[in-house]
């Protein structure tokens, strides 16, 4: 990489990164293969010590990683006391943690007096900025249960990928100019109802077509990937970085290299006698 030099290297980085990083970074690289290097030069490291720091921090990650699997069993058994018939389990995109979360956090369903209680109830809910005669319709409250927001949140990035009912409601939204976080946010919504209805009935969440239908997990999936897909939208950054590119060409050209369009002469002013 040293012998690469940071001309070539930065020109590289630039090319396959689509101008994300520059000859900036290829001075970083070039200082940290310098550093490494004295590594090996006997005196600048010691091994051995290194080898035991390198130990204690994977027994450190072993222990992490026992206490996290020991969670997980907790948090399994918790939820199927709480939710013997598996009813938020059987939600797309809700898992075994999610379906603890929106369990413990959201409680017994039957204590909100209406749907829009649970909705106002995780902070799912546009809020109302009034002004004299003015009434506007702002962005979510989150006025709610943070956690249970962020558990419903993350069960709707992936539901909306096996369900073709939510999957058509993003696709409108997205087809509309909204961000997305925000189709989500209403993706989320529609789910957390839907989870709260099959709950208080006492019935699981069953997928279904537009035309109302009841599909399998692979069924939705598959009407989903054929006819629900989004086209992925050129974002600001990319478009950024499109265009330094292609400004980054125009400097690599030539500045003497001749015009194809005629050169504008202007006459000079007559100077005075």
């Amino acid at each position: 990489m040293i012998r690469l030099g940071q001309a070539r290297l930065g020109r590289f980085l630039r090319r396959y990164s689509h101008g994300h990083w520059r000859e900036g970074k290829a001075a970083e690289l070039i200082a940290a293969a310098h550093q490494s290097l004295q590594l090996w030069d006997g005196d600048g490291m010691d091994f051995a010590e290194l080898a035991a720091d390198i130990a204690v921090e994977a027994e450190q990650a072993q222990v992490l990683t026992a206490q996290m699997a020991d969670l997980d069993a907790r948090i399994a058994n918790l939820y199927a006391e709480a939710d013997p018939d598996g009813i938020i389990r059987s939600a797309p995109g809700v898992g075994p943690v999610i379906a603890g979360v929106i369990a413990g956090r959201l409680g017994d369903p039957h204590r909100f007096t209406s749907l829009a209680a649970v909705r106002s109830y995780a902070g799912l809910v546009p809020k109302v900025n009034q002004s004299g005669t003015s009434d506007k319709p702002g962005g979510l409250t989150k006025a709610g249960d943070p956690l249970l927001r962020e558990a419903a949140w993350m069960a709707a990035e992936q539901a909306r990928r096996f369900d073709p009912q939510l999957a058509a409601k993003y696709k409108r939204l997205m087809a509309a100019d909204r961000h997305h976080d925000s189709a989500v946010c209403h993706i989320a919504t529609m789910l957390l109802t839907r989870i709260a209805t099959c709950w208080r009935r006492g019935e699981p969440y069953q997928i279904r077509d537009l035309d109302g239908a009841p599909l399998t997990m692979a069924e939705g999936k598959k009407i989903v990937t054929e006819q629900q897909q989004v086209a992925k939208k050129k974002s600001k950054a990319r478009q950024y970085r499109a265009t330094n590119h292609k400004a980054d060409r125009e400097l690599q050209e030539s500045q003497s290299a001749p015009t194809s369009r005629p050169a504008k002469h202007q006459p000079k002013p007559p100077q005075a006698a």
